[in-house]
Order: structure tokens, then C-alpha cells, then sequence
């Protein structure tokens, strides 16, 4: 039979056989999975690509952001909201998930939108100003653990994430997806040396905490004065030397449980959580 339901001969069998893998390699195995796609160009120089609903619509409503272009299925803009494309400041497009696709990947779970933007200026430890709560990042890289721990200093009201120039990850479309658009709502400040900003930021008045499994004093019985700031260093190796002798002390997690230690995103958040009621009550 031929793939209309017909008799065909041999021939229009093959032809048919050859349409239906073709369409089939198109649309997926038929169980919603799409075939795997690794991204294609990268960016252009000085743009980075924001992809996922909650990290677009934090893109879109920060007026720091500039956006240079838009790409979006029919059934995000309209999770979006955005019923008319030719109404936005910079150009968008109407385009098909695997147009998406080509560009961020099969693996970026981009739920039908990307943009194309301009990274965000980091700012100066200058500007915190009444800032009363920070968390400092020693060297952590992994894009994921970084936008996880934005997320939760979003979420605790932390002021600024403060990383190092250096060994750190840089804006990203992964980034900005762990953070789910935290990345749109907290200072993002780089300094070069850390332990240079750690006594800044002491003469500023904030008691800087490290966290370190093996610290003297639970975390709770630690904390003191009324501008705090976290300092975590990356998972397997912690804190650096230089960063351990600088902070004004070391604290542990109380976990009495048969695991003694944390993903450094986990630890981040729950010392936010111990740190923000320790301001609310002061």
C-alpha cells in the first residue's frame, strides 16, 4: 500500500517508507521527545542568549536590559503575553520550536523563546550602599550551582551576588535559566581580588561569615551586627586558604543527619534563610 492508502507498486512503497522516516526524524519519536540537537552558531560577540518563559519575562520587564532580538513560538508569546510582536522596541519573530532549537540546542529547555541580549553591566561594591545582606562567591564555577544561588538570594532578599573576576562563570543562557529571572533582580558585582573586597566590605560594616563544614560554631550562634554577608567557597575544596584567614569567622550548617555536607546552591540557601530571620529580628 501506498502511504495515501492506495495500491502502489514497490516503488511508491519505497518513496513512501522514505517520506515517513523523514517526517518521523522531524517530529521526534512520536512520545513528545525531539531528536538531539547540539546548538549551532554561537552568538555574536558582546550577546548572550536567555532562553525559558520566567527568565525571558524577567528580561523583558528589566528596563537595564537591552534586547536585540526575539524568538518565539505561538504558544509562549501567548504564555508571554505578547499578542503583538510588531508592538516590541526590537525585532521578534513568530518561529517553529526547532528553529529554537538550532540555535540553543535540544538539551536547553527553552520552552519556545529565546532572546538575543546584551549582558548586564556588573556593578561596584560601591554601589551596595544600604545593602544589609550579601552573598560572596569563592571561585564557584558550575553555571548551575551559581544560578541556583541567585535564585535563593532573590528569593531571601539579599542585596548583590558578589563573585571574582576570575573562575567564575560568565552570563549565560544556562546561567540565567538556573536562576528562573533572578538573574534580572539582584547586583551582580565582579571584584578581583576577593580577599580585598572581603575587608571592604568589612569596613563597611558587614561581618563576613564563611561557611565551612568543619567551622567552630553553628552558623546560628554566629551571627552578629546588622549587615551580613555569606561567603562559600566551591564544592570539593571549599573555601581558599586566603579566604578562610580573611572572613571574621567560620561557621558550620547544624546537619545532624547521617550526610554532613551540602550542594553548595543548598547550603547557600539555607544560610540565607538562617541569616535574613537573624536581620528580621535584630
Amino acid at each position: 500500500m501506498s502511504d495515501d492508502g492506495k495500491a502502489g507498486t514497490p516503488k511508491d512503497s519505497h518513496y513512501a517508507r522514505l517520506r515517513r522516516a523523514h517526517r518521523d526524524r522531524a517530529a521526534g519519536d512520536g512520545k513528545g521527545h525531539r531528536p538531539r540537537q547540539a546548538p549551532g552558531e554561537p552568538p555574536a560577540d558582546g550577546v548572550v542568549r536567555l532562553y525559558g518563559v520566567h527568565t525571558v519575562r524577567a528580561a523583558l520587564d528589566n528596563p537595564a536590559r537591552r534586547i536585540r532580538r526575539l524568538l518565539v513560538t505561538r504558544n509562549a508569546a501567548e504564555r508571554l503575553g505578547l499578542a503583538d510582536l510588531t508592538a516590541l522596541a526590537f525585532p521578534a519573530q513568530m518561529v517553529e520550536p526547532r528553529d529554537i532549537d538550532r540555535l540553543a540546542g535540544t538539551d536547553a529547555v527553552h520552552q519556545g523563546v529565546l532572546a538575543e541580549a546584551e549582558p548586564l553591566r556588573p556593578k561596584r561594591l560601591e554601589a551596595l550602599r544600604d545593602a544589609r545582606l550579601l552573598v560572596v562567591l569563592d571561585q564557584v564555577t558550575d553555571p548551575h550551582n551559581v544560578g541556583a544561588i541567585m535564585r535563593s538570594a532573590v528569593a531571601f532578599g539579599a542585596s548583590a551576588l558578589i563573585t571574582t573576576a576570575r573562575h567564575s562563570p560568565q552570563e549565560s543562557g544556562v546561567l540565567a535559566k538556573s536562576a528562573s529571572g533572578a538573574l534580572e533582580h539582584i547586583d551582580h558585582i565582579e571584584v578581583k581580588n576577593l580577599a580585598e573586597a572581603l575587608e571592604t566590605l568589612k569596613a563597611a560594616g558587614f561581618q563576613t561569615v564563611g561557611l565551612d563544614s568543619d567551622g567552630p560554631a553553628e552558623l546560628e550562634a554566629t551571627l552578629a551586627g546588622d549587615r551580613i554577608a555569606i561567603v562559600l567557597g566551591a564544592e570539593g575544596k571549599g573555601l581558599r586558604q586566603k579566604t578562610r584567614a580573611t572572613v571574621d569567622a567560620l561557621a558550620r550548617l547544624d546537619m545532624p543527619g547521617a550526610i554532613r555536607s551540602l550542594n553548595v546552591s543548598n547550603a547557600a540557601a539555607v544560610a540565607l534563610y538562617a541569616a535574613r530571620r537573624f536581620l528580621a529580628a535584630g
